[in-house]
């Protein structure tokens, strides 16, 4: 490309996808933005912490049957602080059971109570969040670091110090010629990928990208992969060691895996429009799609 530098090249993915209008593709729209406008960038991160933990641990188990002997696929842990939206934050727990579509009791269902002594209420002061990424480290060479694989959360994406952290990972991996993959399926926010927007062309300016900085190669380079709300996600070609062949990652299956896994055919409500908006041609086309799946009526 005109644009790029001697060291560098943009290498643009083309991949074909099957258009597949089905209910099973439309549930991305909405589980994996914002499953419920109401409540902005605070639904946002409730839905997506589950998510984002159930992506990593199915993403690495699906990647180490793939991988070399001598590589292994590790969760790695790292501490965030993220932006506070509307009321203090509570601590993030590692596990979390929540019951659904249980009615409040009423005054009457309740036996008297006596006087309640009122206390002063402290707040507990913001604790930072863990957020995790996968490793691909080489154990026969000192457990080396061979490949990062990121996928972005809210935090990663808002200015503020969790920007600020992910950036600074984001340049040392780079120098260091690790091989980054960063995986943005978030329209929320913005985009923080580690090759700058401006170089990319328009076709590939999704709404949902995928960046992989290839580091072992003899020219440096970066993959970008178009990601479409109307087509199936793609199988990634994940880089590792000089000597070695790529290997997939099948990023449909996993969130799949995740929609089953945590319940979320239940959880959300599909009649309402996410947030942020869609454009215009995907907000008919995802209305479409859940009209016919009967999932919409024509009163919503």
């Amino acid at each position: 490309m005109a644009d790029a530098s001697p060291e560098q090249r943009i290498f643009l993915d083309e991949r074909c996808h099957e258009d597949c209008h089905t209910f099973r593709e439309v549930h991305r729209l909405q589980q994996f933005n914002s499953a419920c406008a109401h409540d902005g960038s605070h639904r946002i991160e409730q839905f997506w912490r589950d998510i984002h933990a159930r992506c990593i641990i199915y993403a690495a188990d699906q990647l180490q049957t793939c991988l070399p002997t001598d590589l292994r696929a590790r969760v790695e842990e790292r501490v965030v602080v993220e932006p506070g939206v509307g009321t203090p934050r509570s601590v993030y727990p590692d596990i979390r059971v929540v019951e659904r579509g249980r009615e409040r009791p009423t005054a009457s269902d309740l036996a008297p109570l006596p006087v309640l002594t009122e206390p002063l209420i402290l707040y507990v002061d913001d604790e930072p969040a863990t957020q995790s990424s996968i490793e691909i480290i080489d154990v026969g060479s000192g457990r080396r670091v061979v490949t990062v694989i990121e996928i972005l959360r809210l935090a990663n994406k808002l200015p503020g110090e969790g920007q600020a952290q992910y950036r600074k990972k984001q340049r040392e991996l780079c120098d260091g010629h690790v091989n980054l993959v960063e995986i943005d399926l978030l329209r929320a926010g913005e985009r923080v990928l580690a090759v700058g927007a401006s170089r990319i062309p328009a076709p590939y300016r999704t709404q949902y990208q995928v960046c992989i900085y290839r580091a072992a190669t003899t020219r440096p380079c970066y993959a970008i992969y178009r990601v479409s709300l109307r087509e199936h996600l793609p199988v990634l070609r994940l880089p590792l060691r000089a000597t070695d062949a790529d290997v997939p990652l099948d990023l449909q299956a996993i969130l799949d895996q995740c929609y089953r896994n945590g319940g979320y055919d239940e959880d959300i409500d599909y009649r309402v429009a996410p947030e942020p908006p869609l454009e215009d041609d995907d907000a008919r086309w995802a209305d479409t799609v859940l009209r016919q799946a009967g999932r919409r009526t024509t009163a919503d």
